[in-house]
């Protein structure tokens, strides 16, 4: 197989520090590239910095050490890049899907690095497929399906946000606050009911039973084990795991709402762990903070609008409606 270098030029990144850029609105400046294992390596969006031109679209980014190692990305906008960070050019022409799948192929090499042993070196020589020997389902696979979906709900921009105007509030007056419900695997059959467990990603959904959905659509979900204070909207009618605390708002919440809140409650993180849980008792004492009218309530209608001037929010509104099940009376548990 042929070496990397044989495939692409690889030069190293701009190396600029964060802290000394403009920031800016997303997608309205200049993309900057760190080692970042997600939102596709990116980590802000800087105003254009004089003197130094932006890397061209088109070209891959690798994280050269780091806990994200080898992490590889396709840029498809200019874009500057942090330090420790390579930039490969494809030596000869080759489609957006080819060059995802060799993205794919570097990064699949993560296992021979760590935070002891970096890339810097060695990174040309890794051996890659031919690119006649790409497999055929790389051209054939649809990259496009998402295309336009980052747009956002509505074109305005939105106002800073001013959290030293926001005001407290308490959980327990903002929600109903239920446990899950523990359930062995033995009880785990496939279905199609989502399972919510106390993960951090997939929306909290860990697998899809064909156990009876004790939860309805339009709800919080948080882990008060495990990825403690993962919160997730769910619109469909689940089952929760007594890993996850269940959040029934007492008030009219929508996609956008939700989100919002979800993000608020991230921020609590850092006041537990594995030997501090935020259990159902703790949660209902738990206070967050939140936008205020002039009436000392939650600013529900401007954090909905807030939300919808952000990426994807139009997608959130579309994909979240068409998924909502409620629940009937009938089906919650009474306990």
């Amino acid at each position: 197989m042929p070496r990397l270098k044989a495939l692409f030029d690889v030069a190293y990144g701009h190396s600029l520090e964060l802290n000394r850029l403009t920031r800016t609105r997303p997608a309205q400046g200049i993309a900057f590239v760190s080692r970042r294992m997600g939102n596709n390596g990116i980590s802000a969006w800087v105003v254009d910095v004089e003197g130094v031109p932006p890397a061209p679209a088109g070209e891959l980014t690798c994280a050269l050490s780091g806990n994200g190692v080898l992490t590889t990305h396709l840029q498809e906008q200019p874009f500057y890049t942090a330090f420790h960070v390579a930039r490969l050019s494809a030596l000869e022409p080759m489609t957006k899907p080819q060059l995802l799948f060799y993205a794919m192929c570097i990064k699949a090499n993560r296992y021979r690095y760590s935070y002891g042993r970096q890339a810097n070196r060695s990174l040309r020589d890794l051996d890659l497929p031919p690119l006649n020997l790409i497999p055929d389902y790389v051209e054939q696979a649809n990259i496009e399906r998402f295309a336009g979906r980052s747009a956002p709900s509505v074109s305005e921009v939105a106002a800073p946000l001013d959290t030293a105007a926001w005001r407290s509030f308490y959980l327990s007056t903002l929600f109903n606050i239920r446990k899950g419900k523990r359930l062995t695997k033995a009880d785990m059959t496939v279905g199609q009911v989502p399972f919510v467990g106390a993960i951090e990603k997939n929306n909290g959904v860990r697998q899809y039973i064909s156990a009876k959905p004790r939860h309805g659509g339009g709800v919080i979900t948080v882990n008060y084990n495990g990825s403690v204070a993962e919160a997730f909207y769910q619109p469909q009618a689940f089952f929760a795991s007594d890993d996850v605390n269940v959040l029934e708002p007492k008030f009219d919440m929508n996609a956008l709402v939700a989100l919002f809140v979800c993000a608020i409650i991230r921020q609590e993180k850092y006041r537990f762990n594995y030997g501090r849980k935020w259990n159902l008792e703790r949660m209902r004492e738990s206070s967050i903070r939140l936008p205020a009218t002039a009436e000392s309530e939650p600013d529900w209608d401007f954090m909905r609008r807030y939300m919808a001037t952000l990426p994807f929010s139009k997608e959130a509104i579309t994909s979240n409606a068409a998924a909502f099940s409620p629940l009937p009376d009938s089906s919650v548990d009474a306990e």
